[in-house]
């Protein structure tokens, strides 16, 4: 079973549109089709982003996929690497998946170095398709 790091941009999407690529993910993530790695910053920021007025997103589905991630995905700590990033704040999603040996799917691939881990949503739903 793979293991994933899922940028915040994929809860976004997947939470704005039943449909697509990231809905797929978050789906095939409470099917136990993938572990899924977090840190308790890249929960933070999780939090922080899908409770946003602005998204209007309903915060029963957001509580509820916060709380199924805490049930049944994997905490580490990760050692921090010294990469340059164009967004540092993307740098806890990349060390999390670099020390955990996790692919990183991620709707803004351009914020990460070119690494074979590195996936958009879309290679991600294919490479779960396949298996």
């Amino acid at each position: 079973m793979y293991k994933v790091v899922l940028d915040t941009n994929i809860l976004v999407s997947g939470l704005i549109s039943s449909i697509g690529n990231p809905a797929q993910i978050i789906n095939a993530f409470k099917a136990k089709r993938f572990y899924l790695f977090y840190t308790d910053e890249i929960i933070a920021e999780y939090k922080d982003v899908l409770f946003r007025g602005r998204l209007k997103l309903n915060s029963t589905d957001v509580e509820e996929l916060i709380d199924v991630i805490y049930e049944i995905g994997y905490p580490v700590i990760p050692t921090m690497s010294d990469i340059r990033l164009p967004d540092e704040d993307d740098r806890i999603f990349y060390d999390t998946a670099k020390y955990s040996d996790c692919y990183l799917v991620t709707g803004n691939i351009k914020h990460y170095p070119t690494d074979p881990f590195i996936m958009t949503p879309a290679d991600f739903v294919k490479l779960l398709n396949e298996n």
